[in-house]
């Protein structure tokens, strides 16, 4: 799908007070190592990991969540997911945001090339908010101040460009502390190593019928 825009920023919209408050609340519930979609559909299956996929799971991915659901979060977030949709031109239809993803990035830790959306609709017909839908719109929300961490930024491959053209564009708009990035979730991205400090971020994916 070629795209005219790839992402969408808005800077400096959430307050340090949410921001805080946000770090606080998700630092005080306990955390989990951050899984990869492969990772996920074996435990959801019932089957523990062995060594040899937290081996392989390192190497694609290293950091820590915590899964929200709060109301407050949602009401916040959501008026920008909706404006970007419009503001960048996809009008993508969709109805329902899943879990917050809040993530911490230490030393060292990042998140290599990958992008959101899976292969193929949610099958799961007890649910209906996601029975039948695919992840469209993703979201990424920096907390930390980026005076307490180097590294960790957010880039972009835009694979659908011209090939005579840098793909790879570092999304440095984002830095600031409570700036949100809105993406079509089919776009490839990654974060790289943090190298001082600690990254905190949220992460929504938002969902709808595919696309016809």
């Amino acid at each position: 799908m070629n795209l005219q825009n790839y992402y969408y920023y808005f800077q400096n919209v959430l307050t340090s007070r949410f921001c805080d408050e946000l770090i606080k609340y998700g630092t005080s519930q306990q955390e989990q190592l951050a899984l990869t979609g492969g990772q996920t559909e074996k435990i959801n299956k019932g089957k523990p990991l062995s060594e040899g996929d937290v081996k392989d799971l390192k190497q694609k991915r290293d950091s820590n969540i915590v899964w929200l659901n709060d109301h407050w979060i949602y009401k916040e977030i959501q008026p920008f997911i909706h404006q970007a949709n419009r503001l960048a031109g996809w009008n993508f239809d969709w109805d329902f945001s899943e879990s917050c993803q809040f993530t911490k990035y230490k030393l060292n830790q990042f998140y290599d090339w990958h992008c959101d959306s899976w292969e193929g609709p949610y099958n799961n017909s007890n649910d209906l908010n996601f029975h039948g839908k695919i992840r469209k719109l993703s979201v990424t929300c920096s907390l930390s101040d980026p005076k307490d961490y180097e590294g960790g930024e957010l880039e972009f491959d835009f694979r659908n460009m011209d090939p005579n053209k840098p793909t790879v564009r570092k999304c440095a708009e984002i830095a600031p502390r409570g700036s949100i990035v809105v993406f079509p979730s089919h776009v490839w991205h990654r974060v790289k190593p943090v190298t001082k400090g600690t990254r905190y971020s949220l992460v929504i994916w938002n969902l709808g019928y595919p696309f016809k």
